[in-house]
């Protein structure tokens, strides 16, 4: 497995003046946790990670909706660009699943799969289940277990973010992005309720957001 970058518990994050960002969520955010820039190169630097342990195997990506898309989308196109500049191209083809595990801020027991439940195309594949984040790992687990039903030749987990929680599920990843503290983060597709998936960088939701974006 591949450890991300470990976030510490105390670290406050960068002022919202330091950066850009739309203007609209101003009160809706604490501080810019990790900004993008950060979030493409540490991308680009896991891409690199896959791409070895693929070797000459094509990669089935799974991206798990809607979060994972702007993740998935960029860790792609670095394995893409990884290949044009080596002598071993990789062909990626991504098929997408939603999952629905969130009411506010919290996460539910249950693992809903929303659309195509029929993962057969998975049989005897390389898959790459690509996640933006993970946290008390319960979602992954049973989407997991779903996959393994399709006899897959491989399977692997990449997690842009994994939640630093008791019973924590980096274990079930196995390339991490970042490791966290338990807060909640929006940003770069992540959301609250649907809102800041249009937010860059990855943030700190603010007392005054949640209560506005409630439902």
């Amino acid at each position: 497995m591949e450890k991300g970058i470990v976030i510490k518990d105390d670290w406050p994050g960068y002022s919202l003046d330091l950066f850009t960002y739309p203007e609209h969520y101003h009160d809706d955010i604490e501080c810019v946790y990790i900004p993008h820039g950060v979030v493409m190169n540490r991308v680009e630097r896991m891409a690199t990670y896959i791409k070895d342990d693929f070797g000459d195997n094509n990669i089935m990506v799974l991206c798990v909706l809607k979060g994972g898309y702007k993740f998935c989308s960029d860790l792609v196109e670095f394995i893409k660009i990884l290949g044009r500049n080596s002598d071993k191209y990789l062909e990626t083809r991504v098929e997408f699943i939603r999952l629905k595990s969130y009411m506010n801020d919290q996460s539910t027991e249950d693992l809903h799969i929303i659309g195509s439940r029929d993962l057969s195309f998975l049989r005897g594949k390389c898959v790459l289940i690509v996640e933006a984040i993970v946290d008390t790992g319960k979602t992954m687990k049973a989407l997991l277990k779903h996959v393994e039903t399709y006899e897959p030749k491989m399977v692997k987990v990449a997690g842009l973010l994994v939640k630093r929680l008791p019973n924590m599920a980096e274990q079930l990843t196995d390339y991490v992005g970042f490791e966290i503290p338990n807060r909640f983060v929006v940003g770069y597709a992540l959301d609250y309720n649907e809102y800041f998936r249009d937010l860059n960088h990855i943030c700190v939701i603010s007392k005054t957001g949640k209560m506005k974006y409630k439902v």
